[in-house]
């Protein structure tokens, strides 16, 4: 497995809630990160069907147009009474003309559940798939994942996403509830990101 020695990379995302989730996460090794975004990059189509696919392909985007190492993340959420939808299209289900929309992919959610009569408690899941990739074409790639339950209403104002109808395992709270400090260290993201520092920064 290949150390992270270079002291900057770009996340390759243009999304500002994973940047500052990102970059909390990297700040105690030293390594800078910039987004995507602030660099005026484009978001590759994301055209495969996993998140592992996902992330590999906007991370070798990211790494090539930059010169720099990258780091992408591919994830969403799986819903076992929607047959693990909306998966790797968690992002689709929000998209409008005018941008992304998360009440309305959760209500959605909620609303095929119901149809569906789908049992309680509604068991779903969290993944995340971290891409590191370097220009000269290496990649290492992490998983994680965090189980709990969709409930409604949506609850909480923090966080992102599908995050106020989400509720982990173990907590009567959903992760819109909770403050940053208190999720970050149980997301899925952050079970990923565990995996990353194994292997690639320590």
């Amino acid at each position: 497995m290949r150390a992270l020695t270079e002291p900057k990379i770009v996340l390759a995302s243009h999304n500002k809630g994973k940047l500052r989730e990102i970059q909390a996460l990297l700040a105690p090794f030293g390594v800078a990160c910039v987004s995507a975004g602030d660099l005026g990059l484009d978001e590759p189509a994301e055209t495969e069907t996993s998140f592992a696919g996902n992330a590999r392909l906007k991370a070798h985007f990211a790494a090539q147009a930059t010169g720099l190492p990258a780091l992408s993340d591919d994830s969403g959420i799986c819903v076992d009474g929607l047959g693990g939808a909306p998966g790797v299209y968690t992002a689709d289900w929000a998209e409008t003309s005018n941008g992304r929309n998360f009440t309305m992919a959760m209500t959605r959610a909620w609303e095929e559940l119901e149809a569906a009569d789908a049992p309680f408690p509604r068991h779903s899941q969290f993944n995340c798939t971290l891409c590191l990739a370097w220009p000269d074409g290496h990649d290492e790639v992490f998983a994680g994942i965090v189980p709990g339950q969709v409930v409604w209403p949506m609850r909480g104002i923090h966080g992102f996403g599908f995050d106020p109808m989400f509720q982990p395992d173990g907590y009567d709270q959903t992760f819109a509830e909770m403050l940053p400090e208190h999720k970050h260290p149980i997301s899925h993201r952050a079970d990923a990101f565990k995996k990353l520092v194994s292997g690639c920064l320590t």
